[in-house]
């Protein structure tokens, strides 16, 4: 980096500043002398990318408001995007792939279920009783509380929000809300980078000052329960991308329509092309560059 801010090569002396202008010490009349630029922000310990005209507002800000951060984590997925994704969808694998977050295989049939497909979006409501977890302790959650499980996933880049609260057995809410930003990033045709951010808040005032240990917990947690599918993912690994021949059930209302909307905006094809799709740029790194 020169003293007038510009990024110097160390081979030959081509500088380029911000916006990718470049010029030629030995050759100044060298024209075409150019290199893309990119807007970077650091943001929760990750670096951000975007075309260098994208406004710094466009920047994913994640949780905000009372939102306390509990911390991030990456973990590889054996396994291609839409695989990875598709685990990501549903939670009817839940009593049989986890063990702590939301309810056991005997209350399969007490489970609410709500998806809604959108033009960019889609959106899940999972609500059914949370089993017995002494876990659960550290966020206040008690014997017969009702779980819930809120996300919107969308593609630009593939990324879900899952909101997860708890509602006592007199319908009163449990005081902790977590949140958990998960960016699906392919590495490869065959494996997935999630990148993990936690939040945790309150909606009572008095626990505010508990907030930065339970966010560590919440982040405890959620590395948990990514770690369970991390395990499983490997056995489902081989799991054709077109939903064609397959048995689905209400619970992969959104899958269908997501392998649509994949292709339309994170792949950027037409709607009918369905294809193979094949290792991608990420669009977020972590601030170690991994």
């Amino acid at each position: 980096m020169t003293k007038e801010g510009q990024l110097q090569c160390p081979y030959h002396g081509w500088r380029f500043d911000a916006r990718g202008h470049g010029t030629n010490p030995s050759q100044p009349e060298l024209r075409h002398c150019e290199a893309k630029s990119f807007q970077v922000v650091e943001r929760h310990g990750y670096l951000w990318l975007a075309h260098a005209d994208t406004p710094e507002s466009a920047m994913p800000e994640l949780s905000g408001g009372d939102y306390v951060f509990g911390g991030t984590f990456s973990t590889l997925f054996q396994a291609p995007l839409h695989v990875a994704l598709d685990n990501f969808s549903e939670d009817e694998h839940t009593p049989f792939v986890h063990t702590r977050l939301g309810w056991s295989g005997a209350q399969a049939g007490e489970v609410q279920f709500e998806a809604h497909n959108h033009e960019d979006h889609t959106e899940v409501h999972y609500q059914a009783p949370q089993r017995p977890a002494p876990i659960m302790r550290l966020l206040a959650v008690g014997k017969g509380d009702v779980f819930r499980n809120d996300w919107v996933t969308r593609f630009d880049p593939v990324r879900s929000v899952y909101t997860v609260s708890w509602v006592q057995p007199s319908g009163a809410p449990r005081p902790f809300i977590t949140q958990a930003h998960i960016f699906f990033v392919p590495e490869t045709a065959r494996t997935t980078r999630l990148h993990v951010f936690s939040f945790l808040r309150t909606t009572v005032p008095a626990l505010r000052p508990l907030l930065p240990a339970a966010a560590k917990a919440a982040l405890g947690l959620t590395w948990w329960e990514v770690r369970d599918d991390a395990r499983f993912i490997p056995t489902v690994a081989d799991t054709p991308y077109s939903h064609k021949g397959m048995r689905l059930d209400k619970y992969d209302k959104p899958l269908v329509h997501q392998r649509k909307l994949m292709e339309r905006i994170y792949y950027a094809h037409a709607a009918h092309e369905v294809h193979e799709p094949g290792p991608t740029v990420p669009q977020v790194r972590d601030a170690t560059g991994t």
